[in-house]
């Protein structure tokens, strides 16, 4: 049984992207952030993946500085370095380079108390596959709808 607490979601990225693979990495923060985090006052839905000089990076997430911090607070939008095994930052570097594919945060929580960040591999949707989407998602309402009335 594993104790975790969501933070912050990013619900657009299923709409906007085919999702691919998923990983699991720490978050390297810095003084009064985690603080701001158990607050849950942080945003991921403009946030991204990168890697640079072999290591990975979340960049453009938003963590508040928190309230009750001093002058000393961190840059809100600062890239935060992402904890990995050197194989997945490998990988990841590959299959940005050579398919063209982002990262991109899904979920922020806690995992026992540590900072964990759910990041996707993923590859970007055409307009057309959104609106399929919303077909497909709309039918299936429509279906459940007429089933829960036979159901009576």
């Amino acid at each position: 049984m594993t104790e975790t607490k969501l933070i912050a979601t990013n619900r657009k990225a299923r709409h906007d992207y085919h999702i691919l693979e998923t990983f699991e990495a720490g978050l390297a923060l810095k003084g009064t952030e985690v603080k701001s985090l158990r607050q849950g006052r942080a945003n991921i839905n403009d946030g991204y993946g990168m890697i640079a000089g072999g290591e990975a990076f979340l960049c453009n997430a938003h963590v508040s500085p928190y309230e009750f911090g001093n002058r000393e607070n961190p840059d809100p939008l600062r890239k935060r370095k992402l904890l990995l095994h050197k194989r997945e930052i490998t990988y990841l570097e590959g299959q940005v380079a050579q398919k063209g594919l982002t990262i991109v945060p899904l979920r922020l929580y806690f995992n026992k108390g540590r900072a964990k960040v759910e990041l996707a591999l993923v590859k970007g949707k055409k307009s057309y596959d959104k609106r399929d989407a919303i077909k497909r998602r709309v039918a299936e309402r429509e279906i459940g709808r007429a089933m829960k009335g036979r159901v009576k």
